[in-house]
């Protein structure tokens, strides 16, 4: 029985999709519930999964196709089963038979099919194309370089005035739209706020401390490794509640401040920047935010995160330590009124009670919009960050 396969439903804050790739393709057996198509939205990547045991027997929609939310995109057959057959090997064994067929040059240089295509398309005699291949057989690649060497020596005949080479490979591929969604998300936070950055720095002594005193312990205990990012959300949690304006946002021509701290922790993925968000952060201990980064940076990771899990958030950190970055710039997640960058820990020397001492330094940056931060908000916001990491008790006492 045909059955008709549907993009997912999206959210009503998303628009549409684009088929990113068919994980199966026509006529292969698929199982229930395994992954036939994958659909990349703004935010997040959808997967289309098989309804039932069967056959897919057609595609609708292409891959790079734009789909609406549950828009058909193929066609499925529960009642069939998949006829295993080798169907480029068929193909290359009926072309190298029509090749010996219709031409006797061919007889010493067989190729494959796409070579095959390629040199019908441009009629041309298999004979004069190089192998780069001990056995002769004639690649694709083969046919592409006989067909530039060709068109370079046409173009130095017609015309005396150097060329550029077109030996250097290139690759020339569409935007993913996740790629193309920040890049247009970000041009426009840099064009539609007053975006400035203040710095500090933060002795790490404290925090490394506590973490090789107490870290197997910990890890034992809750199963899960004691880390930096923790302690930040914490710091920051209670430095929001401090400092509501940073906690706030802009709608308009009217202010809104949040009554919650739901927090956004940046996450590099293969296919972009995500922000999966921790809601109600200032409800949550020590181990579950721990639990809930892990969570978050491995479904960003596999490319599991919902619609849901990456929408809101009230404030974001972003760590490009784990890279290797010293000190950065970070950009406004819009409409959000301030994000925090952290960079790579770095053994440097400083002034400790008047001497020169080796402590492990992290440099911080605050980017915010000046339209409704002032500086001296800005700068006490971070410095509390600051003041609540260089004394951990001071996340304890909630001072």
């Amino acid at each position: 029985m045909a059955i008709e396969i549907k993009s997912p439903t999206f959210p009503e804050s998303v628009a549409d999709g684009t088929v990113a790739n068919w994980v199966k393709k026509e006529g292969d057996q698929v199982n229930q519930d395994e992954i036939i198509a994958e659909i990349e939205t703004d935010k997040v990547v959808l997967e289309v999964v098989a309804p039932t045991n069967g056959v897919l027997t057609k595609i609708l929609k292409k891959e790079g196709d734009i789909v609406n939310s549950a828009e058909i995109i193929g066609e499925f057959d529960d009642s069939q089963q998949a006829k295993p057959q080798n169907k480029e090997k068929t193909e290359a064994k009926e072309e190298v038979i029509l090749e010996k067929q219709d031409s006797p040059k061919a007889t010493n240089k067989k190729s494959g099919p796409a070579a095959k295509k390629i040199i019908a398309e441009n009629n041309i005699d298999p004979q004069s194309i190089e192998s780069s291949r001990k056995d002769q057989r004639i690649t694709k690649a083969d046919v592409i370089n006989h067909l530039e060497s060709k068109n370079k020596s046409t173009e130095n005949e017609d015309t005396k005035s150097p060329i550029l080479s077109s030996s250097r490979p290139e690759k020339r591929v569409p935007m993913t739209r996740l790629r193309n969604t920040i890049a247009k998300r970000l041009v426009t936070v840099q064009q539609e706020t007053a975006m400035l950055t203040t710095f500090n720095e933060v002795d790490m002594l404290p925090i490394k401390e506590l973490r090789s005193k107490y870290g197997q312990e910990f890890e034992k205990q809750h199963g899960i490794k004691l880390g930096f990012m923790g302690f930040f959300v914490i710091a920051a949690v209670q430095a929001l509640k401090k400092f509501p304006i940073v906690n706030a946002s802009i709608d308009g021509s009217d202010v809104v401040y949040h009554g919650y701290q739901d927090i956004g922790v940046a996450v590099s993925t293969d296919r972009g920047l995500v922000v999966p968000i921790i809601k109600d952060a200032d409800t949550k201990s020590l181990p579950e935010l721990e639990k809930s980064i892990l969570e978050y940076s491995e479904k960003a990771r596999d490319s599991k995160l919902t619609i849901d899990e990456m929408q809101g958030g009230t404030f974001t950190i972003s760590n490009g330590g784990v890279f290797g970055s010293l000190l950065s710039t970070p950009i406004l997640n819009a409409p959000q009124t301030a994000i925090l960058g952290m960079h790579a820990i770095q053994e440097r020397p400083v002034a400790v009670n008047g001497e020169i001492v080796i402590r492990p330094m992290m440099y911080l940056a605050m980017s915010y919009d000046h339209r409704l931060l002032d500086g001296k908000e800005a700068v006490r916001f971070l410095v509390s960050i600051k003041e609540q990491l260089e004394s951990p008790e001071r996340l304890l006492l909630n001072l």
